[in-house]
């Protein structure tokens, strides 16, 4: 970790860092100077994240929470209010779903879990640092969506929930974007392709990633570390001047 980094001085929260693309993302603050809270209902992924950042020279606080409730995305704020006394980023990673199904199949409760999962999480976890933002005239928010919310992937199967949930992030991300430009804080969104995350291992097949990578241009598939090298430049006073944008990370596979 550098002292002198990009992010040096700054506090970030990643909600969903124990693994995958958010974790990626925690680490590439870490390495550029930032202190990073790990926000996940997985508290031992958490705790190696936050291990591994501090192993490293970095600083972490990892909170066990729950961002699709109200009460628990308070409390965290408040502690990384009383340990860092300000929030200067927020990254909305936690989202992802778990197997297909038609819409003829899909129950109610599925339909609400995985909007709430990664939808409401975000407006949850936005609403609570945006006072703090607004009263210091700076911050950045950045939302992790999804190709699936620009459109279905034309080589794969689609879970509607989910593209619908990354669809409405996308547009939450314009319109939050608009309304806190007044006090100097950037919303954009970042939208991976299918990235080798455990949680895609377990919703794809070695077959179909293969398929997925030989198909777009680039002839491959993503790694976390691609999107948190987009999500890192957000966050960066470079990026200063850019607001409301959607981040394509997907190798090609969907230009749109």
């Amino acid at each position: 970790m550098t002292q002198a980094g990009r992010l040096a001085g700054l506090t970030a929260i990643v909600t969903g860092a124990s693994q995958g693309i958010a974790e990626a993302i925690a680490k590439s603050f870490a390495r550029e100077g930032a202190a990073v809270a790990i926000a996940s209902t997985n508290l031992k992924q958490g705790q190696r994240v936050g291990g591994e950042i501090e192993a490293a020279g970095g600083s972490a606080l990892v909170l066990r929470t729950d961002v699709t409730r109200a009460d628990q995305v308070a409390a965290m704020v408040k502690a990384v209010l009383a340990r860092w006394g300000t929030v200067d980023i927020l990254v909305n990673g936690v989202g992802g779903f778990h197997g297909m199904a038609p819409i003829t199949e899909i129950t109610e409760e599925q339909w609400d879990h995985v909007i709430n999962l990664n939808l409401k999480s975000a407006f949850l976890c936005a609403q609570a640092v945006a006072p703090v933002m607004m009263e210091r005239k700076k911050g950045r928010i950045i939302n992790i969506a999804s190709q699936s919310g620009i459109g279905p992937n034309p080589h794969a199967p689609s879970f509607l929930p989910y593209g619908t949930a990354k669809a409405g992030l996308i547009g939450f991300t314009k319109h939050l974007a608009k309304q806190l430009g007044q006090y100097g804080i950037t919303v954009n969104a970042v939208s991976p392709g299918t990235t080798v995350t455990p949680r895609v291992l377990q919703v794809r097949d070695e077959e179909s990633l293969k398929k997925i990578a030989a198909l777009n241009p680039l002839n491959r598939l993503l790694q976390p570390e691609d999107t948190a090298e987009a999500a890192l430049f957000l966050a960066t006073a470079e990026a200063r001047s850019i607001t409301g944008i959607n981040v394509s990370v997907n190798a090609g596979t969907l230009i749109a």
